[in-house]
């Protein structure tokens, strides 16, 4: 059994991946957060204390860490003494953190894929472009390295594993549906790290269809969704981690990821894209300063932690699934709804960081037990999926199904 975790980064989603590993404390042990801001570890730390989670008394400590520094890294992972490492860092610090992992023999948990700062939107899949090169590393040092475990992506392709394996005999396609149906009283911001939020839309829209990579532009592509509790909302197909691996992992024709967008987001984004702020690429001043339009846009924009206080309304997340059941055509909808006021009331953060961080700290309890410790690398739909989704049952985030058969709790 695996113990001692350390969470690597302090922003809202490392915020609640700290409440509820506090909150399992009794399987996990030790708790040690990291960033190069060390007093936002601290902060995070007085949230938990504040709140009240840890659930036995234990260690609960901050330390300031570069996690681009490998060396850095490795250290802290030995004076620690911590045996599963939750990266919840920039994307660009993924593979920093996963080498330290593969070098010092301990577990390694993300919820983004690794991303290179100067490029954007790569060629497909992206996985294999960083991580599933370390695949034969992580096996030979017998390493458990768990690629996005966050919601989207993470229990996600929990669901597509369900639908795949038991609603259908043949699956003719996998829709990923994300809606933020709440409000956040701002002119304009980002749920999440502004930076990696708009790099996710500046480059090409890939899909799977038809099984191949299909290209379109962001905003093309748009569909109307009917989902429960937040109702009718507009979506856009965009690119998106899980759909890189679930194209691999599942033997689905069709593999398609659908945002919730309102025409205010899009507007903004529009007149910043064409402008030319959304670039990543250095430019320099009339004053000769040399900066990247990106990151200044970033550092005006709230911090998406900021947010949380006065979020209102809620998210709904799921998976459709489209194809055969015993000769007959079937559909299948797994989803989740989270409500922003409820997350802030118990763990200081909106519904977005919620949903990503409680299932982090899942899958670092499924680590720690061994039910998940595949000594291997790993996307979430190559796991077992009832584990998982029982485990967020009982933590946090209720699962639902809804079919021919009904409206339903998900439980095994």
């Amino acid at each position: 059994m695996k113990k001692n975790v350390l969470v690597i980064g302090a922003g809202g989603v490392a915020q609640v991946t700290a409440h509820k590993c506090a909150q399992n404390n009794d399987v996990l042990g030790d708790i040690h957060i990291a960033s190069r801001t060390v007093s936002k570890c601290r902060d995070i730390i007085a949230s938990v204390h504040e709140k009240k989670s840890m659930k036995v008394d234990g260690v609960l400590e901050a330390h300031a860490l570069d996690a681009l520094d490998v060396e850095a890294t490795k250290a802290l992972i030995a004076r620690t003494g911590v045996q599963i490492v939750i990266n919840l860092g920039s994307a660009f610090v993924n593979m920093s953190v996963l080498q330290a992992c593969i070098e010092t023999g301990v577990a390694y948990i993300d919820t983004a894929i690794h991303e290179d700062p100067l490029k954007v939107c790569e060629d497909p899949p992206w996985y294999g472009n960083y991580e599933w090169k370390r695949r034969e590393a992580c096996a030979a040092a017998g390493v458990t390295a768990i690629l996005g475990a966050g919601f989207d992506p993470g229990v996600v392709n929990a669901y597509a594993a369900l639908l795949v394996r038991d609603w259908m005999d043949e699956t003719d396609s996998l829709d990923i549906i994300d809606i933020n149906a709440g409000s956040h009283g701002k002119w304009f911001a980002t749920n999440f790290d502004p930076e990696i939020n708009f790099r996710e839309f500046t480059g090409q829209v890939w899909s799977w269809q038809n099984r191949q990579w299909t290209s379109n532009q962001m905003f093309e592509i748009r569909k109307e969704w009917d989902l429960p509790v937040v109702g009718s909302s507009t979506t856009y197909m965009t690119g998106h981690d899980e759909v890189h691996s679930l194209s691999k992992n599942l033997d689905v024709p069709n593999v398609r990821f659908w945002m919730g967008f309102g025409d205010h987001y899009i507007n903004v984004f529009t007149v910043l894209k064409n402008l030319g702020l959304l670039s990543e690429q250095p430019v320099r001043t009339a004053e000769g300063v040399e900066v990247a339009p990106l990151k200044v846009v970033k550092a005006v924009l709230p911090d998406p932690s900021s947010l949380a206080q006065d979020y209102t309304g809620k998210t709904c997340i799921g998976v459709l699934a489209r194809g055969r059941k015993d000769g007959k055509d079937a559909e299948a909808l797994i989803y989740q709804i989270s409500d922003h006021k409820e997350a802030f009331e118990e763990v200081g953060s909106q519904a977005i960081s919620y949903t990503a961080g409680v299932p982090a700290a899942a899958a670092a309890m499924l680590v720690a037990t061994g039910e998940w410790d595949a000594k291997t690398m790993v996307n979430v739909e190559e796991l077992p999926p009832e584990p998982f989704i029982n485990l967020l049952n009982r933590i946090g985030l209720p699962n639902r199904v809804k079919d021919a058969r009904g409206d339903r709790e998900l439980a095994f």
